[in-house]
């Protein structure tokens, strides 16, 4: 994949998290208007999901950014397209789908099963 299109990539890709990031933590106050007054379990058990939710998609998002973060030090050092583990190349039609791939399919996948 060519270098400047890597990078365009990767910084629409790391606009886009900052950007979620940052709507999530500006929705952080806004169930609180009457978070104290009155409340239903119900009320409180929904606040929990919603808040344990978000924290689960911001550590996802924290997780992308820092892959993000990698893949642009690996394009600063030229070893940008392949894979950290065997250092095949990875297909630019995943560096498209998933610009911060660190390994190739089948690497991924044999590591997502082991855990």
């Amino acid at each position: 994949m060519d270098t400047a299109h890597a990078r365009e990539l990767l910084a629409r890709e790391r606009a886009r998290v900052e950007r979620d990031l940052a709507a999530l933590a500006e929705g952080d106050g806004q169930a609180e208007e009457l978070a104290h007054y009155d409340q239903h379990l119900g009320d409180v058990g929904t606040e929990t999901f919603e808040r344990e939710r978000d924290e689960g998609i911001a550590e996802r998002l924290r997780a992308e950014l820092a892959a993000i973060e990698r893949a642009e030090r690996r394009i600063e050092d030229g070893s940008y397209g392949r894979s950290i583990e065997s250092g095949a190349p990875i297909p630019d039609a995943r560096l498209e789908a998933i610009p911060w791939a660190e390994r190739t399919v089948e690497e991924q996948a044999a590591r997502d099963r082991r855990g």
